[in-house]
């Protein structure tokens, strides 16, 4: 039987292209791991940091403790949120104008009613949160506290990615071998 060339190089580049893509996931699982354990020994700090000014400053602020004024609200809206208890319900977060003129997200507090809430802004004492809301550490307006922010809850699933890719390079060469000897077997 000869094995023909041609699709026998695509399948061994596609199988090839799986498995780096597998270890590619691995490497990503180690570098996601480290994130949250940089995330954690930060969560960790008592000390507060001023609000990031920019992107850069920003990624490295993230789950530490700061303090913003809110000078302006523009809206109020709801978000799913859980409660410092654990209860399922929603955020109420506030877009807040800093005196500064910078804009930021802050999640004001726990509710279960999903209509949003009257907050004319102030002071507000919170942990930065990916995507740089600023979550209070007590319940504004009226509302419970929330849950903290928590590095734990970062996705970290690069292992069972790794697992898919390295199952799709196996399952490829499967199939393309069964193939080769049906084709061998003339049929």
């Amino acid at each position: 039987m000869r094995i023909p060339v041609i699709p026998t190089i695509i399948v061994a580049g596609a199988v090839l292209t799986m498995i780096a893509l597998g270890f590619w996931q691995l490497d990503r699982k180690g570098e996601k791991e480290a994130i949250i354990a940089r995330y954690e020994a930060a969560q960790a700090m008592s000390s507060e940091v001023v609000y990031p000014a920019d992107e850069a400053e920003l990624e490295a602020s993230l789950y530490r403790r700061t303090s913003v004024t809110c000078g302006t609200v523009t809206d109020v809206t709801t978000v799913a949120g859980v409660s410092a208890q654990g209860a399922k319900g929603v955020a109420e977060r506030a877009t807040c104008l800093m005196p500064d003129g910078k804009q930021i997200l802050v999640d004001i507090g726990f509710a279960r009613d999903p209509q949003p809430v009257a907050w004319s802004g102030g002071e507000v004492r919170g942990v930065i949160a990916p995507g740089g809301r600023v979550v209070s550490s007590e319940g504004l307006a009226g509302l419970e506290p929330l849950a903290a922010p928590d590095p734990q809850n970062l996705p970290n699933n690069h292992l069972a990615y790794a697992g898919q890719w390295f199952f799709f390079a196996l399952t490829a060469l499967v199939i393309y071998v069964l193939a080769l000897r049906r084709r061998g077997q003339g049929g």
